[in-house]
């Protein structure tokens, strides 16, 4: 596995990947895995290219930002296998594993104005990307869809899903960044916060830990209160991007010889790829009937009942 420039300790997306490589290792003995990190962006070819050179039967690439990297590295190497989170690859050797998080975006936004005591809800991104954007996306129309059901005007701070402008932390590293952008949000009125941003978002989990509940916050990637536990208790929920169970799939796949290369998988609703995490700790903070018109919106969702749409839903 080649990871993006979080690293495996991001507590987020490059953790959730590298857990899952673990757990196919875990499953068949015969599997072994390594992983290389990426300091940067100019990193992505070598580390691909260091492990074409050692023949492994599996090159796993994390992140959109390695798409050009990979799609060269796999058309350069046409008998080299490669899989991809968060990419589109679309050659006769590869394998892409994408997710349409705006379905429990859009939970979460539901979630967020439901619980909201101030009538104002945010979300921020690390760096102005599809697979962010498409996040903040579903948290917008999310709060949007509850505003229509019950006739009430929460807003979103940090997102323009019309205008698919926002706030960005500009890294997946800066945790001064996120608490920066969280103040600010805060300051604001804002009484719960979506970083979208990595490791970045560690700094708001760490603001909302010294604010003494002026504000909640919503994971995204990996159950918060299972990869930063320190923060649970400011954790409301998690959209959580299965990435864990769909890199041990296909690397257990490549494995026993079962996994059709040249194209790929999308997380759902529908299909457990995407959902919204347990409250955990705030479970109390929920109210019964908001968790029930949770459930009901998870099967609408998922039956196609009711449409969520972003520019940057994967295809």
């Amino acid at each position: 596995m080649v990871t993006d420039i979080g690293g495996i300790d991001d507590r987020s997306f490059n953790a959730a990947a590298w857990a899952g490589m673990q757990a196919a290792s875990k499953e068949n003995a015969n599997i072994k895995v390594d992983y290389v990190q990426s300091r940067a962006e100019s990193d992505y070819g070598p580390n691909l290219n260091g492990y074409v050179q050692q023949k492994c039967d599996l090159i796993v690439a994390v992140g959109g930002l390695m798409q050009d990297a990979t799609i060269a590295a796999a058309k350069a190497n046409p008998n080299q296998k490669f899989a991809i989170v968060d990419g589109k690859l679309g050659l006769a050797n590869t394998y892409s594993m994408q997710f349409d998080t705006a379905q429990a975006g859009f939970l979460a936004g539901y979630l967020a104005a439901g619980v909201s005591k101030t009538g104002a809800v945010a979300t921020y991104g690390g760096l102005k990307l599809p697979t962010v954007i498409i996040f903040m996306d579903g948290f917008a129309d999310g709060v949007a869809q509850y505003n229509k059901v019950k006739g009430k005007s929460v807003k979103v701070l940090g997102w323009d899903k019309a205008a698919q402008n926002g706030s960005f932390a500009n890294s997946f590293i800066d945790q001064n960044a996120g608490k920066r952008l969280s103040d600010q949000f805060v300051a604001q009125g804002a009484d719960v916060i979506m970083p979208v941003a990595g490791g970045t978002g560690l700094g708001t989990a760490a603001g909302a830990q010294q604010s003494g509940g002026k504000f909640s916050v919503i994971w995204v990637d990996q159950d918060g209160c299972n990869s930063a536990s320190q923060y649970c208790s400011v954790f409301l929920s998690t959209v959580v991007k299965n990435m864990s169970d769909a890199v041990r799939d296909t690397v257990l796949k490549t494995a026993d010889g079962s996994l059709q290369f040249g194209g790929g998988s999308i997380g759902t609703l529908a299909n457990n790829g995407v959902q919204l995490a347990p409250f955990h700790q705030m479970d109390a903070q929920v109210p019964a009937d908001l968790k029930s018109e949770l459930e009901q919106l998870k099967k609408d969702i998922a039956d196609g009942k009711v449409q969520v749409t972003s520019l940057s839903q994967p295809k």
